[in-house]
Protein backbone atom coordinates (compact mmCIF):
# COMPACT_ATOMS: atom_id res chain seq x y z
CA UNK A 1 0.00 0.00 0.00
CA UNK A 2 2.99 2.33 0.25
CA UNK A 3 3.60 4.59 -2.74
CA UNK A 4 6.66 6.82 -3.04
CA UNK A 5 6.07 10.45 -2.11
CA UNK A 6 7.46 12.81 -4.73
CA UNK A 7 10.46 14.66 -3.37
CA UNK A 8 10.81 18.40 -3.79
CA UNK A 9 12.76 21.20 -2.19
CA UNK A 10 9.96 22.93 -0.31
CA UNK A 11 9.25 22.63 3.40
CA UNK A 12 6.67 19.92 4.00
CA UNK A 13 3.53 21.31 5.60
CA UNK A 14 2.18 18.82 8.13
CA UNK A 15 -1.39 18.48 9.35
CA UNK A 16 -1.39 16.67 12.71
CA UNK A 17 -4.70 15.13 13.67
CA UNK A 18 -4.34 14.73 17.42
CA UNK A 19 -1.43 17.03 18.19
CA UNK A 20 -1.96 16.93 21.97
CA UNK A 21 -1.67 13.15 22.33
CA UNK A 22 1.47 11.09 22.76
CA UNK A 23 2.16 10.65 19.03
CA UNK A 24 1.16 14.23 18.27
CA UNK A 25 3.50 15.77 20.83
CA UNK A 26 6.39 13.58 19.66
CA UNK A 27 5.65 14.59 16.06
CA UNK A 28 6.03 18.20 17.11
CA UNK A 29 9.41 17.32 18.64
CA UNK A 30 10.48 15.93 15.26
CA UNK A 31 9.24 19.07 13.51
CA UNK A 32 11.08 21.29 16.00
CA UNK A 33 14.31 19.37 15.39
CA UNK A 34 13.93 19.77 11.61
CA UNK A 35 12.22 23.15 11.30
CA UNK A 36 14.08 23.71 8.03
CA UNK A 37 12.25 20.73 6.51
CA UNK A 38 8.87 20.53 8.24
CA UNK A 39 6.16 23.00 9.25
CA UNK A 40 3.26 22.33 11.62
CA UNK A 41 0.59 23.74 9.31
CA UNK A 42 -2.53 22.39 11.06
CA UNK A 43 -2.89 21.26 14.66
CA UNK A 44 -5.99 19.58 16.07
CA UNK A 45 -7.07 18.35 19.49
CA UNK A 46 -10.05 16.57 20.95
CA UNK A 47 -10.62 18.41 24.23
CA UNK A 48 -7.17 19.37 25.56
CA UNK A 49 -7.60 23.07 24.83
CA UNK A 50 -4.80 24.31 27.09
CA UNK A 51 -2.11 22.20 25.44
CA UNK A 52 -3.44 23.02 21.97
CA UNK A 53 -3.15 26.72 22.81
CA UNK A 54 0.45 26.32 24.00
CA UNK A 55 1.35 24.35 20.89
CA UNK A 56 -0.27 26.96 18.64
CA UNK A 57 1.68 29.78 20.27
CA UNK A 58 4.94 27.87 19.90
CA UNK A 59 4.53 26.52 16.35
CA UNK A 60 2.20 29.20 14.91
CA UNK A 61 0.25 26.96 12.50
CA UNK A 62 -2.08 28.28 9.84
CA UNK A 63 -5.06 26.97 11.81
CA UNK A 64 -6.12 24.84 14.77
CA UNK A 65 -9.20 22.72 15.40
CA UNK A 66 -10.66 21.85 18.78
CA UNK A 67 -13.08 18.96 18.26
CA UNK A 68 -14.92 19.75 21.50
CA UNK A 69 -17.13 22.60 20.32
CA UNK A 70 -17.80 23.77 23.90
CA UNK A 71 -14.17 24.92 24.08
CA UNK A 72 -14.16 26.91 20.85
CA UNK A 73 -14.64 30.34 22.48
CA UNK A 74 -11.89 29.57 25.02
CA UNK A 75 -9.37 28.65 22.32
CA UNK A 76 -10.36 31.52 20.05
CA UNK A 77 -10.00 34.05 22.87
CA UNK A 78 -6.59 32.69 23.86
CA UNK A 79 -5.33 32.96 20.27
CA UNK A 80 -7.03 36.21 19.29
CA UNK A 81 -3.69 38.05 19.02
CA UNK A 82 -2.13 35.30 16.90
CA UNK A 83 -2.46 35.03 13.10
CA UNK A 84 -4.09 31.61 13.52
CA UNK A 85 -7.54 30.54 12.35
CA UNK A 86 -9.56 28.63 14.94
CA UNK A 87 -12.21 26.03 14.08
CA UNK A 88 -14.23 23.53 16.10
CA UNK A 89 -16.12 20.29 15.66
CA UNK A 90 -15.77 16.93 13.94
CA UNK A 91 -16.70 18.33 10.53
CA UNK A 92 -13.86 20.84 10.75
CA UNK A 93 -11.39 17.96 11.13
CA UNK A 94 -12.59 16.59 7.80
CA UNK A 95 -12.24 19.99 6.15
CA UNK A 96 -8.78 21.10 7.32
CA UNK A 97 -7.10 17.90 6.06
CA UNK A 98 -8.12 18.95 2.54
CA UNK A 99 -6.46 22.37 2.67
CA UNK A 100 -4.43 22.93 -0.49
CA UNK A 101 -1.01 23.64 1.07
CA UNK A 102 -1.06 20.51 3.29
CA UNK A 103 1.60 18.06 2.08
CA UNK A 104 1.02 15.16 4.47
CA UNK A 105 -1.58 14.31 7.11
CA UNK A 106 -0.40 12.53 10.25
CA UNK A 107 -3.42 10.82 11.79
CA UNK A 108 -2.86 10.36 15.51
CA UNK A 109 -6.44 10.57 16.75
CA UNK A 110 -7.44 7.92 19.27
CA UNK A 111 -9.88 5.21 18.23
CA UNK A 112 -12.77 5.34 15.77
CA UNK A 113 -12.66 9.16 15.61
CA UNK A 114 -9.81 8.95 13.11
CA UNK A 115 -11.81 7.22 10.38
CA UNK A 116 -13.77 10.08 8.77
CA UNK A 117 -10.91 12.64 8.71
CA UNK A 118 -8.56 10.03 7.25
CA UNK A 119 -11.03 9.22 4.48
CA UNK A 120 -11.46 12.93 3.82
CA UNK A 121 -7.69 13.36 3.49
CA UNK A 122 -7.40 10.37 1.15
CA UNK A 123 -10.18 11.74 -1.07
CA UNK A 124 -8.20 14.99 -1.30
CA UNK A 125 -5.12 13.05 -2.41
CA UNK A 126 -3.09 13.79 0.72
CA UNK A 127 -0.35 11.33 1.73
CA UNK A 128 -1.19 9.67 5.06
CA UNK A 129 1.23 8.98 7.92
CA UNK A 130 -0.92 6.53 9.84
CA UNK A 131 -0.67 6.36 13.63
CA UNK A 132 -4.40 5.76 14.14
CA UNK A 133 -4.47 1.98 13.73
CA UNK A 134 -8.22 1.82 14.35
CA UNK A 135 -8.80 3.34 10.90
CA UNK A 136 -7.49 0.16 9.27
CA UNK A 137 -8.90 -2.08 11.99
CA UNK A 138 -12.43 -0.80 11.45
CA UNK A 139 -12.44 -0.29 7.68
CA UNK A 140 -9.26 -1.75 6.22
CA UNK A 141 -10.86 -2.94 2.99
CA UNK A 142 -12.46 0.45 2.37
CA UNK A 143 -9.32 2.45 3.25
CA UNK A 144 -6.96 0.40 1.09
CA UNK A 145 -9.36 0.58 -1.85
CA UNK A 146 -9.63 4.37 -1.52
CA UNK A 147 -5.84 4.72 -1.31
CA UNK A 148 -5.46 2.79 -4.56
CA UNK A 149 -8.22 4.77 -6.27
CA UNK A 150 -6.74 8.13 -5.27
CA UNK A 151 -3.08 6.98 -5.56
CA UNK A 152 -2.46 8.05 -1.96
CA UNK A 153 0.63 6.86 -0.03
CA UNK A 154 -0.16 5.15 3.27
CA UNK A 155 2.94 5.30 5.47
CA UNK A 156 2.90 3.35 8.76
CA UNK A 157 3.88 5.14 11.97
CA UNK A 158 3.36 2.29 14.44
CA UNK A 159 6.84 1.08 15.35
CA UNK A 160 6.02 -2.51 14.37
CA UNK A 161 4.59 -1.71 10.96
CA UNK A 162 7.31 0.82 10.28
CA UNK A 163 9.84 -1.92 11.06
CA UNK A 164 8.15 -4.27 8.57
CA UNK A 165 7.98 -1.49 5.99
CA UNK A 166 11.70 -0.80 6.46
CA UNK A 167 12.50 -4.51 6.21
CA UNK A 168 10.65 -4.67 2.89
CA UNK A 169 12.46 -1.71 1.33
CA UNK A 170 14.16 -2.91 -1.83
CA UNK A 171 12.66 -6.42 -1.62
CA UNK A 172 10.73 -7.98 -4.48
CA UNK A 173 10.46 -11.52 -3.10
CA UNK A 174 7.21 -12.87 -1.64
CA UNK A 175 6.63 -12.66 2.11
CA UNK A 176 6.58 -15.99 3.92
CA UNK A 177 5.77 -14.55 7.33
CA UNK A 178 5.49 -11.25 9.18
CA UNK A 179 6.85 -11.32 12.73
CA UNK A 180 5.10 -8.74 14.90
CA UNK A 181 6.90 -8.25 18.18
CA UNK A 182 5.09 -7.42 21.42
CA UNK A 183 6.55 -6.30 24.73
CA UNK A 184 4.01 -8.38 26.63
CA UNK A 185 3.03 -5.32 28.67
CA UNK A 186 3.12 -5.05 32.45
CA UNK A 187 1.33 -8.38 33.07
CA UNK A 188 3.41 -10.71 30.90
CA UNK A 189 4.46 -12.87 33.86
CA UNK A 190 1.19 -12.68 35.82
CA UNK A 191 -0.91 -15.76 36.41
CA UNK A 192 -4.65 -15.80 35.70
CA UNK A 193 -5.32 -15.52 39.43
CA UNK A 194 -3.08 -12.47 39.66
CA UNK A 195 -4.75 -10.88 36.63
CA UNK A 196 -8.17 -11.02 38.30
CA UNK A 197 -7.31 -8.22 40.67
CA UNK A 198 -5.08 -5.91 38.62
CA UNK A 199 -5.93 -2.21 38.75
CA UNK A 200 -5.93 0.52 36.09
CA UNK A 201 -2.96 2.11 37.84
CA UNK A 202 -0.96 -1.10 37.40
CA UNK A 203 -2.04 -1.48 33.78
CA UNK A 204 -1.00 2.08 32.97
CA UNK A 205 2.62 1.39 33.90
CA UNK A 206 4.02 0.12 30.62
CA UNK A 207 7.55 -1.26 31.00
CA UNK A 208 8.99 0.23 27.78
CA UNK A 209 6.79 2.77 26.02
CA UNK A 210 5.33 6.13 27.04
CA UNK A 211 1.87 6.20 25.48
CA UNK A 212 -1.64 7.52 26.08
CA UNK A 213 -3.98 5.84 28.56
CA UNK A 214 -6.19 4.03 26.05
CA UNK A 215 -3.38 2.44 24.05
CA UNK A 216 -1.47 1.57 27.23
CA UNK A 217 -4.44 -0.45 28.51
CA UNK A 218 -4.76 -2.05 25.07
CA UNK A 219 -1.10 -3.01 25.28
CA UNK A 220 -1.63 -4.58 28.71
CA UNK A 221 -4.52 -6.72 27.38
CA UNK A 222 -2.68 -7.35 24.06
CA UNK A 223 -5.71 -5.96 22.23
CA UNK A 224 -3.32 -3.42 20.78
CA UNK A 225 -1.26 -6.24 19.29
CA UNK A 226 -4.43 -7.79 17.93
CA UNK A 227 -5.23 -4.51 16.22
CA UNK A 228 -1.72 -4.44 14.80
CA UNK A 229 -2.29 -7.90 13.32
CA UNK A 230 -5.41 -6.56 11.56
CA UNK A 231 -3.52 -3.45 10.46
CA UNK A 232 -0.65 -5.55 9.07
CA UNK A 233 -3.13 -7.68 7.14
CA UNK A 234 -4.25 -4.59 5.19
CA UNK A 235 -0.97 -2.67 5.00
CA UNK A 236 1.00 -5.58 3.58
CA UNK A 237 -1.79 -7.63 1.95
CA UNK A 238 -1.12 -10.89 3.75
CA UNK A 239 -3.41 -13.54 5.20
CA UNK A 240 -3.64 -13.88 9.01
CA UNK A 241 -1.84 -17.24 8.82
CA UNK A 242 1.26 -15.36 7.69
CA UNK A 243 1.30 -13.01 10.70
CA UNK A 244 3.01 -14.32 13.82
CA UNK A 245 3.08 -12.45 17.13
CA UNK A 246 6.23 -12.94 19.20
CA UNK A 247 6.63 -11.54 22.73
CA UNK A 248 9.93 -9.67 22.97
CA UNK A 249 10.07 -7.95 26.38
CA UNK A 250 13.07 -5.72 25.59
CA UNK A 251 11.35 -3.97 22.63
CA UNK A 252 14.61 -3.66 20.68
CA UNK A 253 13.61 -5.71 17.62
CA UNK A 254 10.55 -3.79 16.49
CA UNK A 255 9.35 -6.42 14.00
CA UNK A 256 10.69 -8.49 11.09
CA UNK A 257 9.92 -10.21 7.80
CA UNK A 258 10.69 -13.82 6.97
CA UNK A 259 11.17 -14.62 3.29
CA UNK A 260 10.71 -17.84 1.33
CA UNK A 261 14.39 -18.76 1.56
CA UNK A 262 14.24 -18.65 5.36
CA UNK A 263 16.07 -15.33 5.66
CA UNK A 264 14.70 -12.89 8.24
CA UNK A 265 15.12 -9.11 8.03
CA UNK A 266 14.18 -6.96 10.99
CA UNK A 267 14.56 -3.40 12.23
CA UNK A 268 16.11 -2.69 15.61
CA UNK A 269 16.40 0.43 17.70
CA UNK A 270 15.60 1.96 21.05
CA UNK A 271 11.89 2.10 21.95
CA UNK A 272 11.39 5.68 20.72
CA UNK A 273 8.35 6.56 18.60
CA UNK A 274 10.08 9.62 17.14
CA UNK A 275 12.11 7.35 14.87
CA UNK A 276 9.16 5.89 12.88
CA UNK A 277 7.38 9.26 13.01
CA UNK A 278 10.37 11.00 11.45
CA UNK A 279 10.77 8.36 8.76
CA UNK A 280 7.09 8.66 7.79
CA UNK A 281 7.48 12.42 7.43
CA UNK A 282 10.79 12.32 5.55
CA UNK A 283 10.32 9.18 3.41
CA UNK A 284 12.09 8.13 1.21
CA UNK A 285 14.98 9.79 3.06
CA UNK A 286 16.38 9.20 6.54
CA UNK A 287 17.27 12.31 8.51
CA UNK A 288 19.92 12.77 11.15
CA UNK A 289 18.47 12.87 14.65
CA UNK A 290 19.51 13.35 18.27
CA UNK A 291 17.41 10.38 19.44
CA UNK A 292 19.01 7.73 21.72
CA UNK A 293 21.10 4.99 20.13
CA UNK A 294 21.46 1.34 21.11
CA UNK A 295 24.30 0.64 23.54
CA UNK A 296 25.38 -2.74 22.15
CA UNK A 297 27.43 -3.59 25.23
CA UNK A 298 24.26 -3.24 27.29
CA UNK A 299 22.32 -5.67 25.05
CA UNK A 300 23.09 -8.77 27.12
CA UNK A 301 19.77 -10.56 26.64
CA UNK A 302 17.20 -10.36 23.86
CA UNK A 303 14.47 -12.90 24.54
CA UNK A 304 11.45 -14.16 22.60
CA UNK A 305 8.35 -15.97 23.89
CA UNK A 306 4.99 -17.26 22.71
CA UNK A 307 1.99 -15.15 23.78
CA UNK A 308 -0.31 -16.93 26.25
CA UNK A 309 -3.72 -17.28 24.52
CA UNK A 310 -5.55 -18.04 27.78
CA UNK A 311 -4.37 -14.89 29.53
CA UNK A 312 -4.55 -12.63 26.48
CA UNK A 313 -7.75 -13.65 24.70
CA UNK A 314 -8.06 -10.27 22.97
CA UNK A 315 -5.24 -11.23 20.64
CA UNK A 316 -7.10 -14.33 19.49
CA UNK A 317 -10.27 -12.31 18.91
CA UNK A 318 -8.39 -10.12 16.45
CA UNK A 319 -7.45 -13.17 14.37
CA UNK A 320 -11.07 -14.30 14.56
CA UNK A 321 -12.26 -10.90 13.33
CA UNK A 322 -9.94 -11.06 10.31
CA UNK A 323 -11.28 -14.48 9.35
CA UNK A 324 -14.89 -13.32 9.75
CA UNK A 325 -14.26 -10.19 7.65
CA UNK A 326 -16.91 -7.59 6.95
CA UNK A 327 -17.85 -5.55 10.01
CA UNK A 328 -16.37 -7.97 12.59
CA UNK A 329 -13.28 -5.88 13.32
CA UNK A 330 -15.46 -2.76 13.60
CA UNK A 331 -17.50 -4.53 16.30
CA UNK A 332 -14.37 -5.63 18.15
CA UNK A 333 -12.91 -2.14 18.05
CA UNK A 334 -16.09 -0.45 19.31
CA UNK A 335 -16.60 -2.96 22.13
CA UNK A 336 -12.96 -2.64 23.12
CA UNK A 337 -13.14 1.15 23.34
CA UNK A 338 -16.12 0.84 25.68
CA UNK A 339 -14.56 -1.93 27.78
CA UNK A 340 -11.19 -0.14 27.92
CA UNK A 341 -12.81 3.03 29.29
CA UNK A 342 -14.95 1.02 31.72
CA UNK A 343 -11.82 -0.67 33.08
CA UNK A 344 -10.10 2.71 33.54
CA UNK A 345 -13.22 3.88 35.38
CA UNK A 346 -13.17 0.70 37.51
CA UNK A 347 -16.55 -0.44 36.17
CA UNK A 348 -15.11 -3.55 34.52
CA UNK A 349 -12.34 -5.92 35.60
CA UNK A 350 -9.24 -6.44 33.47
CA UNK A 351 -10.10 -9.97 32.35
CA UNK A 352 -13.76 -9.09 31.90
CA UNK A 353 -12.83 -6.76 29.00
CA UNK A 354 -12.26 -9.76 26.72
CA UNK A 355 -15.66 -11.22 27.71
CA UNK A 356 -17.41 -7.97 26.85
CA UNK A 357 -15.72 -7.80 23.44
CA UNK A 358 -16.43 -11.45 22.65
CA UNK A 359 -20.07 -11.24 23.71
CA UNK A 360 -20.62 -8.09 21.65
CA UNK A 361 -19.07 -9.78 18.60
CA UNK A 362 -21.35 -12.76 19.11
CA UNK A 363 -24.53 -10.70 19.45
CA UNK A 364 -24.03 -8.13 16.69
CA UNK A 365 -25.32 -8.92 13.17
CA UNK A 366 -22.55 -9.71 10.70
CA UNK A 367 -22.31 -7.65 7.50
CA UNK A 368 -20.19 -9.02 4.67
CA UNK A 369 -19.69 -5.85 2.58
CA UNK A 370 -20.33 -2.79 4.77
CA UNK A 371 -20.41 0.75 3.39
CA UNK A 372 -19.03 3.73 5.29
CA UNK A 373 -22.49 4.39 6.72
CA UNK A 374 -22.73 0.74 7.73
CA UNK A 375 -19.45 1.09 9.63
CA UNK A 376 -20.72 4.23 11.38
CA UNK A 377 -23.99 2.55 12.35
CA UNK A 378 -22.21 -0.64 13.43
CA UNK A 379 -19.84 1.34 15.63
CA UNK A 380 -22.70 3.13 17.40
CA UNK A 381 -24.75 -0.01 17.96
CA UNK A 382 -21.73 -2.06 19.11
CA UNK A 383 -20.87 0.60 21.68
CA UNK A 384 -24.42 0.61 22.99
CA UNK A 385 -24.47 -3.15 23.24
CA UNK A 386 -21.08 -3.35 24.96
CA UNK A 387 -22.17 -0.75 27.50
CA UNK A 388 -25.35 -2.71 28.21
CA UNK A 389 -23.32 -5.89 28.74
CA UNK A 390 -21.08 -4.09 31.25
CA UNK A 391 -23.99 -2.53 33.11
CA UNK A 392 -25.98 -5.77 33.33
CA UNK A 393 -23.13 -8.06 34.40
CA UNK A 394 -21.34 -8.05 37.76
CA UNK A 395 -17.78 -6.78 37.50
CA UNK A 396 -16.15 -10.10 38.40
CA UNK A 397 -18.24 -12.55 36.34
CA UNK A 398 -16.73 -14.55 33.50
CA UNK A 399 -13.07 -13.90 34.23
CA UNK A 400 -11.92 -17.30 33.02
CA UNK A 401 -14.35 -17.84 30.17
CA UNK A 402 -12.68 -18.57 26.85
CA UNK A 403 -15.87 -18.72 24.79
CA UNK A 404 -16.97 -15.74 22.75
Amino acid sequence: MVIDIMVNDKIRKICILGSTGSIGTQTLEVIAEHSDLFEAYVLTAGSNADLLIRQAKQFRPQCVVIADESKYDYVREALKDEPIQVYAGADALCQVVQMGPVDIVLTALVGFSGLRPTISAIEAGKPIALANKETLVVAGELITRLCLEHKVPLLPVDSEHSAIFQSLMGEVSPIEKLILTASGGPFRTFTLDELQGVTPAQALKHPNWDMGAKITIDSASMMNKGFEVIEARWLFDVTPEKIQVVVHPQSILHSAVQFEDGAVKGQMGMPDMRVPIQLALSYPFRLRSSFPRIDWWDMKNLTFEKPDPEKFRCLQMAYEAIKMGGNAACIVNAANEVANLAFRQERCSFLRMADVIGETLQRMPHQEKPSLQDYLDCDSESRRMAEDIIKNTPRSIGLRSTEH
